[in-house]
């Protein structure tokens, strides 16, 4: 219901200039041009303005409250994992719903790929009538749509996943590097006058801290993976006073820069997708053919966003090795912990 053309007026009076307005339905191409700063101006869901923040955007406010999202599926069913094979009903391939969805498959091991199916469609609330009517297993909804439709249809779906809080609505984000008096007139701008072409006034104040795990879904390693142990710096330590040997599968520069104490360096080459359902012929890690399997080994690298360690780890499992652990956290948990490090 926004209308360019007010927004476009009422913004270049205030200013004293023209100003530009780009609609866009394809959110995939907007979150692009966020890491290219195409835009002095970013309006959009949270995964958007998430990005903008991240590549040199001061946030604004959003237009509506926090509020999770839940992966609901088939009354039947009583975790994600039982969501392999199934089917997934989700609104729009590039909507908040849809990367929400990936996010939580991501942090239990799955991916879209493990799916037997995936619809995309216009209308969120739909995917709760796709599971009524047995043509999907599971979809992704608004916290409080699922509780109204629930109520009216008892007994037929359950939460299986519930995530953090997401800033509702359209959030704005700006331009850090925009004169300090066009920054603050447009901050009142949308706090005070955006009714004036049709949109909610910006008045919500999520924590930024939500922006960034926002940004963190789909892009983060899973939180377990069968067959290894997650371990923490603690542990680390343990398990190699025991005898246990870390692998580090970071580059050479990497390494040298910083490492933990004792590790081996034994890269895993990556040119595979981040993803669970990663395809492992296009990738390199033919040193794991140097190490014991039987020996107790920890794979490490530059923390949880970082999936070299994560499929270093996979591999090693597949190749029959005893005792595998995985330290999620790597170098940064390490730093963050005081841990000593080692440099060459």
């Amino acid at each position: 219901m926004l209308s360019r053309g007010a927004m476009e007026s009422s913004l270049g009076k205030l200013l004293g200039q023209t100003v530009s307005v780009t609609v866009s339905e394809d959110l995939t191409d907007a979150m692009r041009a966020t890491r290219s700063a195409g835009y002095d101006v970013f309006i959009g869901p949270a995964q958007v303005v998430a990005s903008a923040i991240a590549h040199g955007y001061e946030l604004i406010g959003s237009t509506d409250a926090e509020e999770p999202y839940v992966l609901v599926g088939r009354a039947s069913m009583n975790s994600v994992a039982e969501l392999r094979s199934g089917r997934l009903y989700l609104p729009q391939q590039d909507s908040i719903y849809t990367y929400m969805a990936r996010g939580v498959l991501t942090a239990n091991g799955l991916s879209f790929k493990d799916l037997s199916k995936v619809d995309f469609a216009r209308f969120p609330q739909a995917g709760l009538s796709a599971i009524s009517l047995r043509v999907a297993e599971a979809t992704m909804v608004r916290r409080d749509d699922w509780e109204s439709w629930q109520k009216e249809n008892p007994g037929l779906a359950r939460v299986l996943a519930t995530s953090s809080a997401v800033p509702g609505g359209f959030s704005v984000a700006i331009k850090k590097d925009l004169a300090p008096d066009v920054r603050s007139q447009m901050v009142k701008w949308f706090a005070t006058s955006a009714r004036s072409c049709g949109m909610k006034l910006v008045v919500q104040h999520a924590e930024l801290g939500h922006y960034k795990t926002v940004a963190e879904l789909g892009t983060f390693t899973p939180t377990s993976l069968p067959g290894v142990t997650v371990v923490n710096a603690e542990d680390v330590k343990r398990l190699v006073a025991q005898g246990a040997v870390i692998i580090d599968t970071r580059t050479e520069k990497e390494f040298k820069q910083k490492h933990i104490p004792g590790a081996r360096f034994v890269p895993y080459h990556e040119k595979s997708l981040k993803d669970v359902g990663y395809v492992a012929s296009l990738d390199d890690f033919s040193g794991i053919k140097a190490l014991d399997s039987k020996t107790p080994t920890i794979f490490h690298c530059n923390g949880a966003e970082c999936w070299k360690s994560y499929k270093a780890s996979r591999t090693a499992v597949a190749l029959g090795f005893g005792k595998v652990y995985w330290y999620r956290g790597g170098m940064p948990d390490w730093e963050t912990t005081g841990q000593i490090v080692a440099k060459e």
